[in-house]
């Protein structure tokens, strides 16, 4: 039969205008499991089994029926390439075929007057659909409207495991979120917030050098990442922090003179370094309110570097401002 003799003939390759909406947006298809297989996915059914292969079926998963016929050139067109697109799907939705030349009442009570048509089922309802053998793009973008977007599962186990990982250092279980960060960087070595991660747990463990090859030879990119670079901020400021001295021979002087403000300074540093933020802060802004000038302005500066390591919401970087405020605009 020619395309001059197809009794359903009109505009191919136009988006159906009339979409039903029934009980709000389409439900999100469950997700994949790697066994699904095409031929899961995509099947024939009859008017006997429409029932159960396409209403019912599509209240666990949206459900394609496409109409087709075996003289319809552009169904032709569509089988190859919407077939590839709803197996790529990994189950998001399946593909049920219907020859309305064997089974025409369906396509009949749908109204349907051109081939191929595609209906969407979701809910054991019709929702959406579309005419005519449309490009591959447009398939998957219909696919991602009924069924939702693909959901990348790697990033989704990797942002998992990044959260995991911030909740035991959070816990002080170094070695299990160092091992979390390790294994995201197995799987994505370009992730900055594991390799920031990574080298963090092993400052604190005291294995700076290893800290140091985690974070050399990075990429311009990843060097710029704000994460890494306070991560190698605060390697810095370690490194620092160990050529300043004695603590104890500091607190001395500044016990016989105050206003020692070099060594006041260089306390800081150290009492950053060993995790006394509050102190460490408190000597800064000392400094700040007595002479301000000193150091060109050095006790500020440092200040702003130790905020930068600690991080904008870190309790002790949000009182130090509040303090610092009132020091710059009293």
């Amino acid at each position: 039969m020619s395309g001059n003799d197809n009794p359903y003939a009109a505009s191919y390759g136009n988006q159906m205008t009339a979409t039903a909406s029934y009980g709000g947006a389409p439900a999100q298809a469950p997700a994949a499991t790697p066994a699904a297989a095409a031929a899961d996915l995509i099947k024939e059914t009859t008017t006997a089994n429409f029932t159960r292969d396409v209403l019912e079926a599509s209240r666990q998963q949206p459900v394609l029926v496409d109409f087709w016929a075996p003289w319809c050139g552009p169904c032709k067109q569509l089988t190859p390439v919407i077939e590839k697109v709803v197996t790529e799907a990994q189950g998001r939705v399946r593909l049920v075929k219907m020859n309305i030349d064997d089974h025409p009442s369906i396509a009949g009570q749908l109204g349907i007057q051109s081939i191929p048509a595609v209906i969407a089922f979701v809910g054991g309802k019709p929702v959406d659909g579309f005419m005519g053998a449309v490009p591959e793009s447009q398939i998957r973008e219909f696919i991602d409207k009924v069924a939702g977007p693909m959901v990348d599962d790697q990033q989704a186990g990797i942002d998992a495991a990044l959260a995991d990982a911030k909740a035991l250092v959070e816990q002080g279980d170094i070695e299990n979120a160092a091992g979390l960060f390790g294994a995201v960087l197995q799987a994505d070595p370009e992730n900055a917030a594991a390799l920031a991660g990574l080298a963090n747990c092993l400052i604190t463990a005291g294995e700076l050098e290893q800290a140091r090859e985690v974070l050399a030879d990075l990429s311009e990119e990843l060097a710029k990442d704000a994460g890494i670079a306070a991560v190698v901020k605060k390697l810095d400021q370690i490194e620092e922090a160990r050529k300043l001295g004695d603590p104890n021979a500091l607190e001395e002087i500044l016990a016989a003179d105050p206003d020692d403000h070099g060594a006041r300074i260089k306390l800081a540093k150290i009492r950053n370094v060993e995790g006394d933020r509050e102190a460490a802060a408190d000597h800064l802004l000392k400094v700040m309110k007595r002479d301000r000038a000193f150091a060109d302005d050095g006790a500020r500066r440092e200040l702003l570097q130790f905020f930068d390591v600690w991080g904008p919401m870190d309790p002790a970087t949000l009182s130090a401002r509040r303090k610092l405020s009132s020091i710059l605009f009293s």
